[in-house]
């Protein structure tokens, strides 16, 4: 237990002293808008591919699961469509990006840690707690909502597709299904559930990758330790925030 404080009383300091008045405000923009580019744009293509497949599957494993003449071909849109707006594409896309994202900005910081680079930083007078860590934080606070609301579209898509293509269903049958009963207080909830793993997927791999101590090997158990870490907290907090919002 004094070791899981020591651990969260870093973290506080850590997030603390990066929010005092940047030196630069245009130096630190320009961060930020890199960090959104690498964290949003360049993710991008595994979270559309992951969302595709994931919505075909839904929809192809929800069609076998209800062979039934007493239930309506419908409810598989409905199940599709609840499924990865509650569920799948915030949790299974945020679990992704954990590996995708946490491992980068761990390994850049630790590179920096290590190369001494946030040594010189702090000697020239920049606060290297705002500068390489708060864009990190508010990047991906920004950009992961965004990608889990593209993943859902993507993701429904994926299931129309999977069902027409393979005549499951009609299209006005999982059309049916899509708009029966819909509830927008899920779509609010799904933001909500991103916009928390949004900062366990960016505040624990800078914490890790900020105070790495050795050489290279220590890096890529930074790297490694920061989305184990991540991911188990990610399902805590998928467990927490359903029990509170639900």
């Amino acid at each position: 237990m004094k070791k899981i404080f020591g651990h969260l009383g870093k973290v506080a300091l850590m997030i603390s002293d990066g929010f005092r008045k940047p030196e630069n405000m245009k130096v630190y923009w320009i961060e930020f808008m890199e960090q959104c580019n690498d964290i949003g744009i360049r993710s991008l293509p595994i979270v559309l591919v992951i969302s595709i497949f994931l919505g075909m599957v839904m929809s192809v494993q929800f069609a076998y699961q209800l062979v039934s003449p007493i239930i309506s071909k419908s409810v598989i849109g409905t199940l599709v469509r609840d499924s990865a707006i509650l569920e799948f594409c915030p949790t299974v896309i945020c679990i992704v990006l954990a590996g995708v994202v946490g491992s980068k900005i761990a390994s850049e910081l630790g590179n920096m840690r290590v190369s001494e680079q946030i040594d010189a930083l702090e000697i020239m007078g920049i606060n290297t707690k705002s500068y390489l860590v708060l864009p990190r934080i508010l990047a991906s606070m920004f950009m992961v909502p965004c990608l889990i609301v593209i993943s859902i579209g993507v993701c429904i898509w994926g299931g129309y597709l999977a069902g027409t293509f393979s005549h499951i269903l009609t299209r006005q049958q999982f059309m049916a299904g899509l708009t029966t009963g819909f509830i927008p207080y899920n779509l609010f909830f799904a933001i909500i559930k991103a916009f928390v793993f949004s900062l366990i997927i960016s505040i624990v791999p800078c914490y890790y990758g900020y105070y790495v101590e050795g050489g290279a090997l220590e890096i890529g158990r930074a790297s490694t330790t920061s989305v184990v870490v991540s991911c188990i907290l990610i399902l805590f907090a998928d467990y927490g925030t359903s029990i509170l919002l639900l």
